[in-house]
Order: structure tokens, then C-alpha cells, then sequence
């Protein structure tokens, strides 16, 4: 096992094996069709010879919108292709705006006065999606996401939309009106919390359908999930994975998002090992060890924890502290059973161990966490903006560099310029990739650039508050 394992980690990169997945070419290597054909987001406009070009990974351009018109709110979207670790850019990102209709007459809603046509629920949607292992699931997801976080508002569309109200306890009862009625002898759920739950199980939901359809598709690799919904007022941030959301206002910072990481969920890890055993094979131990264990130490008190621990204490080392720990590395280059980086995100169902029959699938979670934020409350400028951007922005630029880089750049700018987000985005992408020179790609103060696949979204909030 340990040679196994020891090959895994040297050939590993960014998280998946190099070369162990044939998904990130267009045909996968698959007598299987593809769910979706590979493409670059249909809102660039990109022409085939277009999406070609941009498949460079030695000039690496970037891409922009050529029609700030083609997203809502003028977002300024910009992305660039990694510098060789995956043949395609394995990033995918989807801006919608999605109009709600209420549920046919007959069909499980609440018992109320039926919504005209001027009640359906309209809702903005922007998501980025990074894969590994092959752009199959990033592709579908792109595809697919935001339609299953429709279903799930179109459930409950109709309590959200009415003030004052209080979810009923069983759908189809009359919903409560919270100034008019006593619930002391019932849990308040309440209407953002519906909208929380949607888009919750709507990631469930995903991650199901990718594993049904994997069974007669070609569906490659997984990916991670960062999403926003504007409804009523109020931006939700969903994400499941290490991309990252920020908000910038009047210069300063307010994260919208957690990375999930080896490192950041190591107690849920450890605990689901330490309960399903056999999840590790025998190969592995759910404890963590300061280092590897060597069998001299067999015997000596050496330091450790497990999931009820955050700190840490000594133990005395046994046989079975000789197997491969698992969460193993640290920072980026923490592993889950020697194999994957991220633990949340969608896709991965076939994944194993190199060489074995353990499943990795198991330790990783499809849930979300979501974050609210209530835009209508706050007032903002024309600098103020929501960031979003996948691992390859945030591993070179801290939160507080991309907060200075934008609030720069913007304040040069023509505050009535539309174009002015996208160049703003483009700006930061150019800063992350850096510039190519003989000891590689490099950023300010001769740093290494990312080499990864970089895309971002800026946000400009002063339009959502235009629309209340």
C-alpha cells in the first residue's frame, strides 16, 4: 500500500492525478457520448476557431466580454487557461436571469389565492465551476444547476413571495401570518430560509443526476460549485469547494464564503472514517500525526488528534498508527486519502484511490454552505462590488490585495463607463496569471503566478439596489 500511495502523491497536481483521466479531452477517450460537447461560457460569444485560440497555454490570453449587454447588472466577466496542467480549461461559469412561473392548478402548493403572471418569481443567477480530472461535470453542471435551484423555488415560490409569512408545516396547509397568529408551539421557519434550503437541495439533486446519467454518458471528473441567487432583495452565496466570494464595500472586505478543504473540514472527515472504518480499506487511519509514523516509533508517545480533538495530545503509537493518515499534507497540498484537495463539490462518483478499490466519493459532500447578504438594506457605490473567482485567482492574491487591486482600478475609471467591470476583471486575472518570463509565470514582487485556470465575476451591487 505504501508504494501505491507514495506513487499517487508524486504524480498528483492541483489536486487529481496527472494523466489519470482522460475527460479533459473533448471525446474523454469514451465509447460513451458526452452529456454536453465541451464549450467556453455561451455568454462570450466565442466562434469555435475563437475557443481554439484560447486553448494557449503558452501566451495564455485572456478572454473577455466583447457585450458588457450579455450580462445583467454590467458584470464584468474575464477568464484564462492554466499554463499546461489539463489540456482545457477546466473552469466553467453560467450567468442567468431566470423567471419562476407558478405551479399548475392541482399541483402540491399552498391552499392560496392563485399569482397572476405578474407574480412570477424572477431571480439573478452567476456560478462558477472548477473541475479536475476532465471538464465533463463543470460542463454539465454550467448547464444544469441553476434549473434544478428553479424547481426547488417553484416548490416554495409562493410563500416566499407574500410578506409576513411564516412556511407551513406541511406544504398545502394554509401558511401563517406571524403578526396575526401565536407559533410558541412550533419552530419559525422562515422565508430565507426556504430559499437557503432550495438551493441547498438543489446541489443534492446535481450531484444525483450526474451520477444516474454517468451510467449512459461520458461525464468526466467533478468540480466545485460557487454560486450567487439575487431574489427579493437579498444575494445568497452557495458555495461547495475551495473558489471564493468576497464582497467590496467602500474599500473594505466582507467574505461571503468559506473554502472547504482537507485541512477546514478534518473533524467531519475524521469522524465519518472513525464511524465507517471500513470506508479506509484497512489501509488507512482516520488520526492525524504531526508527521508520518515510522514503525521504530511503535511504542513512544508521540502527538496526535482525532475529530473530537482541536487541539492537540500524545498517545502511545500502535501497529495500526503505521498506516497512511487520511488527510495528509498541508495547506494546498493537503489530500484526502493521498488523492483529492477539495472535499465539497459536485461529481467524483468513480474516483478511488490510485491503484485500489477505495472510493473517495464518500468523504466528499455536495452540500453548500450559504451565506445571506441583504443588499437591499445597504446602500452602494458605484465602487462596491461582489467578487467571485475559482482557486486559480485566490492562490496568488490574498482577499486584501484583490479588495486594493479592484477598488484601484475602478476608481480610475469613468463611474458611467459600463465597460468598466470587465476591465476591472480582466485587470485582476492578468494580475494572478502574471507575466510569462524564463523562471516561469510571475506576478508584483517576483512571485510565482498561478498556473492554474483562472475565472472572475465582478459584481457591481448598485444595480441590485436599483431593482427594488
Amino acid at each position: 500500500m505504501l508504494t501505491r500511495v507514495k506513487s499517487a502523491v508524486a504524480n498528483f497536481m492541483g489536486g487529481m492525478m496527472a494523466g489519470g483521466s482522460n475527460g479533459d479531452h473533448p471525446g474523454g477517450g469514451s465509447d460513451m457520448p458526452l452529456k454536453f460537447p465541451y464549450s467556453r461560457p455561451e455568454f462570450l460569444g466565442l466562434s469555435p476557431d475563437e475557443i481554439e485560440c484560447s486553448a494557449d497555454h503558452i501566451a495564455r490570453p485572456i478572454l473577455i466580454l466583447k457585450e458588457t449587454k450579455r450580462l445583467p447588472w454590467a458584470t464584468g466577466y474575464a477568464e484564462v487557461i492554466n499554463a499546461g496542467k489539463s489540456t482545457l480549461n477546466e473552469d466553467q461559469a453560467c450567468c442567468e436571469v431566470l423567471v419562476v412561473k407558478r405551479r399548475p392548478a392541482g399541483s402540491s402548493t399552498p391552499n392560496r389565492t392563485p399569482m397572476d403572471s405578474s407574480e412570477d418569481l424572477t431571480f439573478h443567477y452567476w456560478a462558477l465551476f472548477d473541475g479536475h480530472a476532465g471538464s465533463g461535470v463543470a460542463v454539465m453542471a454550467s448547464r444544469l444547476l441553476h434549473h434544478h435551484i428553479a424547481m426547488h423555488l417553484q416548490e416554495v415560490m409562493e410563500i416566499v413571495c407574500t410578506p409576513n409569512l411564516l412556511a407551513p408545516t406541511c406544504l398545502g396547509e394554509e401558511p401563517i401570518n406571524h403578526h396575526l397568529t401565536s407559533t410558541s408551539q412550533r419552530k419559525k421557519v422562515s422565508q430565507e430560509s426556504l430559499v437557503v434550503g432550495a438551493i441547498e437541495n438543489a446541489f443534492k439533486d446535481m450531484d444525483v443526476q450526474i451520477e444516474k446519467e454517468k451510467a449512459v454518458y461520458n461525464i468526466s471528473g467533478g468540480c466545485t460549485a460557487l454560486v450567487v441567487v439575487y431574489l427579493l432583495g437579498k444575494l445568497y452565496v452557495g458555495n461547495a469547494g475551495d473558489s471564493r466570494a468576497i464582497i467590496i464595500r467602500a474599500g473594505e472586505v466582507v467574505p461571503m464564503s468559506a473554502e472547504f478543504t482537507p485541512e477546514s473540514e478534518r473533524q467531519r472527515l475524521q469522524f465519518l472514517a472513525y464511524m465507517q472504518p471500513h470506508l479506509l480499506g484497512n489501509e488507512f487511519t482516520h488520526l492525524e500525526f504531526p508527521r508520518r509514523v515510522q514503525r521504530k516509533e511503535v511504542g513512544k508517545r508521540m502527538l496526535y488528534r482525532d475529530f473530537t480533538m482541536s487541539g492537540w495530545a500524545y498517545k502511545t503509537i500502535e501497529d495500526d498508527d503505521l498506516k497512511f493518515p487520511l488527510i495528509y499534507g498541508e495547506g494546498k497540498k493537503a489530500r484526502v486519502l493521498a488523492t483529492i484537495g477539495v472535499t465539497r463539490g459536485l461529481g467524483d462518483h468513480n474516483l478511488k484511490v490510485h491503484d485500489s478499490n477505495i472510493y473517495i466519493k464518500p468523504f466528499l459532500s455536495c452540500c453548500p454552505e450559504v451565506k445571506v447578504y441583504p443588499l437591499a438594506q445597504c446602500e452602494h457605490g458605484a465602487d462596491d462590488v461582489l467578487v467571485l473567482g475559482t482557486d486559480g485567482l485566490w492562490d496568488v492574491l490574498s482577499n486584501q490585495e484583490v479588495a486594493e487591486a479592484v477598488t484601484c482600478f475602478l476608481a480610475n475609471c469613468d463611474p458611467d463607463d459600463q465597460h468598466r467591470y470587465t476591465m476591472a476583471a480582466q485587470d485582476l486575472v492578468m494580475r494572478a496569471r502574471g507575466v510569462l518570463k524564463d523562471r516561469g509565470w510571475r506576478i508584483s514582487n517576483d512571485r510565482l503566478g498561478s498556473g492554474d485556470d483562472i475565472s472572475v465575476y465582478i459584481i457591481p451591487l448598485m444595480y441590485g439596489n436599483k431593482q427594488n
